[in-house]
């Protein structure tokens, strides 16, 4: 059995074969999902799991050096987006390295999850709480 945190069989083969500058995303409860992108469905009810946890769970296991974000998420849901902050400038002070973060009309960020390798939807319930990572590389 893993040892590690994350123990999804579907988000850890995603971890394990990201390339370099592949994007996913994690996703609301409500984010429409492109049928021809892999959907990995943690949601079990509303709220469960959280965009956050499911956030802190995959950033355990995965490099990144970007995340596109929302626009309206800061001024919508400003608790969540702090929230995401910090563990984004905790990511960012463990692994020595500068993480850039891109906004985008809400619209233009839901044409750009067409270009993900996955969406993972949580069954958060907090508006705009989604995020897509830019993979980078450990070394």
């Amino acid at each position: 059995m893993k040892k590690t945190a994350l123990i999804n069989a579907e988000l850890s083969h995603l971890v394990a074969t990201l390339g370099h500058t592949d994007e996913y995303t994690i996703c609301d409860a409500g984010l429409p999902i492109p049928s021809a992108t892999q959907r990995i469905d943690l949601a079990l009810t509303y709220g469960v799991p959280g965009f956050l946890e499911t956030v802190k769970t995959v950033l355990s296991e995965s490099q990144i050096e970007g995340v596109i974000l929302a626009e309206e998420f800061p001024k919508t849901s400003p608790e969540c987006f702090e929230q995401f902050m910090v563990l984004l400038n905790a990511e960012e002070q463990s692994k020595g390295k500068p993480i850039t973060i891109t906004y985008l009309p809400h619209e233009a960020f839901k044409a750009r999850t067409h270009q993900s390798r996955a969406v993972i939807r949580t069954g958060e319930c907090t508006a705009y709480a989604n995020v897509i990572f830019q993979a980078g590389v450990v070394f």
